[in-house]
């Protein structure tokens, strides 16, 4: 999968952070979805239906391909 089919970033657009190729919907919002426990087709069905199952693997990619990087941010305590 090309992560770029799906994901892009403009920095005129959601102030440059990642976000689903022509749409405003910002990666991590999915990514925080899907950490909450929400499913694929859920956050498809009654979030964002322009979205489909590919956008999420992209995003699901995104996010091991960052942390693969090394890339961190300040966390907080899981609860």
């Amino acid at each position: 999968m090309s992560i770029k089919n799906y994901i892009t970033t403009d920095p005129q657009i959601c102030h440059g952070k990642p976000c689903f190729k022509d749409t405003r919907i910002m990666v991590y919002l999915v990514l925080e979805m899907l950490a909450d426990g929400e499913t694929s087709d859920s956050i498809i069905k009654n979030a964002y239906p322009k979205l489909s199952k590919k956008h999420i693997e992209a995003a699901l990619h995104y996010a091991a391909q960052m942390a693969k990087a090394g890339h961190m941010v300040e966390t907080h305590a899981i609860s």
